[in-house]
């Protein structure tokens, strides 16, 4: 049976000179050891919500707790944040003039040195940065930057590592190997993994539980292929997947029959054909990207998104049903 570790419960947050940006009546529970992803547009109350979970922040009604204790907040600690958690911003708060080890060394105690040295080379070794020790912050690339601020929160064996837009500096490729770098640390060290993002393909990769948020509101929760294929909202259903919606009559032309008065569908489930006799859309916008195109298709008003995974078959203007 998994385990509780945080729970929050009726809790909002507003700030006094927007009363719109914030959080509103939040309930939701994480359990210990899972990967969870906070996912919204800009605005949407994520990283609000990483603060008070964290107690950066003070919420203005309701309860945070942490294995059933209360979660103090800034005015309750002379060093706001909870002692088993690390937060990894998104400045990654590294000294750069120092080197690498001294950046992750500087989080142990003195006590034992050699321990501390011995702790830091396996947690550098863990993250693929053994060999950069020596070098300073400044020399390194943004990635590598991130990895030790990694180590550097990790170090101290947190319950919980709170990351906010972990990949927001990152190019497409060390987005793929940040993403493996967490994912194996979720998985071997069992830490708790609270992750806000913007781009819901960073929940639906690595999350075991997604919340979505809009406008400060907690709309949907669920495992990512749960939320995925079963949204309870057109928020979440175009978030996710850019999701387009077509009255039913207009399903209906296509084989689908539904009772409901709007169908979702996601690109990828559109198929196209051009040996038809009856081909009523038009494309009228071919986007490359690589292995496949977005196609974007038109009748009579109502655009359809299409998915086609051979770049090239089709053009602009031509008709397909």
């Amino acid at each position: 049976m998994s385990e509780t570790i945080i729970s929050i419960k009726n809790v909002s947050k507003h700030y006094s000179a927007d009363l719109n940006a914030g959080v509103s009546d939040i309930n939701l529970t994480i359990n210990k050891g899972d990967f969870v992803a906070i996912v919204g547009e800009s605005g949407s109350g994520k990283s609000t919500l990483l603060k008070l979970i964290y107690g950066t922040l003070a919420p203005n009604s309701g309860e945070l707790t942490f294995n059933g204790e209360h979660i103090p907040g800034p005015h309750e600690k002379l060093i706001p944040g909870h002692d088993s958690m690390k937060m990894l911003s998104q400045d990654f708060n590294l000294n750069l003039y120092a080197r690498v080890y001294e950046n992750i060394e500087s989080m142990l105690s003195n006590e034992n040195v050699q321990e501390k040295k011995q702790k830091s080379l396996e947690i550098m070794e863990l993250l693929g940065i053994g060999p950069l020790a020596d070098k300073r912050i400044v020399e390194l690339s943004g990635g590598e930057q991130q990895r030790v601020a990694l180590a550097k929160a990790i170090i101290t064996e947190p319950e919980v590592l709170l990351l906010d837009e972990p990949f927001s500096q990152l190019d497409a490729v060390l987005k793929t190997q940040f993403r493996a770098d967490l994912r194996r640390l979720s998985n071997d060290l069992g830490i708790t993994i609270i992750m806000v993002s913007h781009d819901p393909v960073d929940g639906l990769t690595l999350a075991d539980k997604m919340f979505i948020l809009k406008d400060g509101m907690l709309i949907e929760s669920g495992e990512p292929a749960e939320v995925y294929n079963r949204p309870s909202h057109i928020y979440t259903a175009r978030l996710l997947g850019n999701a387009f919606f077509l009255p039913s009559d207009e399903a209906k032309l296509m084989g689908i029959r539904s009772k409901s008065s709007t169908v979702m569908i996601y690109p990828e489930w559109v198929q196209l054909r051009n040996s038809w006799t009856s081909k009523q859309y038009e494309i009228e916008e071919i986007f490359f990207r690589g292995f496949y195109e977005d196609l974007l298709l038109e009748r009579k008003g109502i655009e359809i998104h299409a998915v086609n995974t051979r770049p090239g078959m089709y053009k602009r203007g031509q008709k397909v049903q």
